[in-house]
């Protein structure tokens, strides 16, 4: 914070898309650990929340989509062979 700058003035300093209400139960340093580990931190939408209550029920899930996603990929692949000529009538 720069030294004459008033709290009024910080306080229009944030974003329309932020609300003050929004931040009231901050904890500093809260995932310090985690993301020094090199992890990512998301916050889930409320009802995600509800379905998956541990990090390892995310990660569980995120890791069955993308095993599906690779298996798609293999099995719609387009092949790398020339296509047939097909016969004009």
């Amino acid at each position: 914070m720069q030294k004459g700058r008033s709290m009024k003035k910080i306080e229009n300093d944030m974003r329309a898309a932020y609300k003050r209400s929004d931040f009231r139960n901050l904890e500093r340093g809260k995932f310090f650990q985690e993301v020094a580990k090199g992890t990512s931190v998301v916050l889930l939408d409320p009802e995600l929340a509800k379905a998956f209550s541990t990090s390892e029920a995310v990660n569980e899930a995120l890791r069955g989509l993308l095993a599906l996603t690779e298996q798609t990929a293999r099995i719609t692949g387009r092949s790398s062979r020339p296509a047939r000529k097909r016969a004009t009538a």
